[in-house]
């Protein structure tokens, strides 16, 4: 099922396992987890911080007021266990304008039964029938579960790099709709 990208419109798209959909506020705890279980060398502004912050309650204000876990990251749920499990769905990234960016993250005990690759799948087609003609992706030179993800959906690398000396370089690959 595919939906567009309208400000304001609910999306739900689904696949074979997986419900693609907006985020309920009783789900803030996933979004904390996937806080807890970042790597050390993502940027200190994506963990949780020294004073343990964003809080549960800072989450579910988010989730209760940020447009963007309604109409972009939509939460990844399992159809057959009803779980909620990470994210995934277009951002405003770094790419050009009018080329959003492909986002995911799952929780790392969901890491390798290929719930990524057919969440970014759905997305993709939800983008597709939605008239976008290109997608961008950013991903950390490190992140090779990413990487492989990204290249089993047809995203290349580009010459642009962001190289940071602590945290690694960000690669900027591409992919035609």
């Amino acid at each position: 099922m595919a939906a567009s990208v309208t400000p304001g419109r609910e999306v739900v798209i689904e696949s074979d396992r997986l419900l693609l959909r907006p985020w309920r506020v009783a789900e803030a705890a996933v979004q904390r987890e996937l806080w807890t279980e970042r790597d050390p060398r993502v940027p200190p502004h994506r963990r949780i911080d020294a004073a343990g912050h964003p809080t549960l309650a800072e989450l579910k204000d988010s989730i209760r007021t940020d447009e963007l876990w309604s109409t972009r990251l939509l939460a990844v749920e399992r159809k057959a266990e009803g779980d909620v499990i990470g994210y995934c769905g277009l951002v405003d990234g770094r790419g050009l304008e009018g080329e959003p960016e492909l986002a995911f993250e799952l929780l790392r005990r969901v890491w390798g039964q290929g719930y990524a690759t057919e969440a970014a799948l759905a997305v993709l087609d939800w983008a597709r029938s939605s008239g976008y003609e290109c997608l961008w992706a950013t991903v950390w030179d490190w992140n090779t579960a990413s990487r492989w993800v990204l290249t089993k959906l047809g995203f290349t690398e580009t010459e642009r790099t962001e190289v940071d000396p602590v945290r690694g370089t960000t690669l900027f690959t591409t992919r035609r709709l």
